[in-house]
């Protein structure tokens, strides 16, 4: 139990940072539950961490009934993850990379890969896609940061057309970097 405190606490803290430092101030856009969450910011100004836990609830509901125990594990990791990147949302005013938006998508694309990963390890999920990742992986016994990144891809493509500011290139490169890192971690100690 201390394990999966820890887990949720030491990867929520890093999938915060990553949005707060390096993915906001850039206007980057991430994939699964997190880049529904940036898309809605960029758009109507909503909390990222709040939409976050609202488009997920259907898909925790579903959990609760055929994969029970995804649904405790993961819940915790929802509520703190999402908690954290509203309360750290004041970081969006440092300047820690110095304005270079390569630094903050190799930063951001770690950290928060680092944050999913360490959290995926321990069978807890950030939002729903990550939750839709580690029941479809169960399920098909495919990597869940493959099933992540196939997600992350399809969230990028519908942010570009949504958000014409978002810098889709820089954005794909980060998504990229995300799946590598979280399929890298869940490889290496599983």
């Amino acid at each position: 139990m201390i394990k999966k405190a820890l887990a949720i606490i030491v990867g929520s803290l890093f999938v915060a940072l990553g949005v707060n430092l390096f993915v906001i101030p850039h206007h980057l856009l991430d994939g699964g539950i997190l880049g529904i969450g940036l898309i809605a910011k960029y758009l109507f100004g909503v909390k990222a961490g709040f939409t976050i836990i609202i488009i997920s609830l259907p898909l925790y509901i579903f959990s609760f009934f055929y994969f029970r125990e995804y649904f405790y594990n993961g819940l915790h990791g929802l509520f703190v993850s999402s908690l954290l990147i509203d309360l750290l949302h004041p970081l969006t005013s440092w300047n820690i990379d110095g304005g270079s938006i390569l630094f903050s998508v190799i930063a951001g694309g770690i950290c928060i890969g680092s944050g999913v990963g360490i959290m995926l390890l321990n069978d807890i999920s950030t939002g729903a896609s990550d939750l839709l990742a580690l029941m479809l992986s169960k399920v098909t016994s495919i990597n869940a940061g493959i099933i992540i990144f196939l997600i992350d891809c399809f969230v990028l493509i519908v942010g570009w057309f949504a958000i014409t500011e978002v810098n889709f290139l820089y954005s794909a490169i980060m998504v990229i970097i995300v799946g590598l890192t979280t399929s890298g971690i869940i490889r290496k100690f599983t």
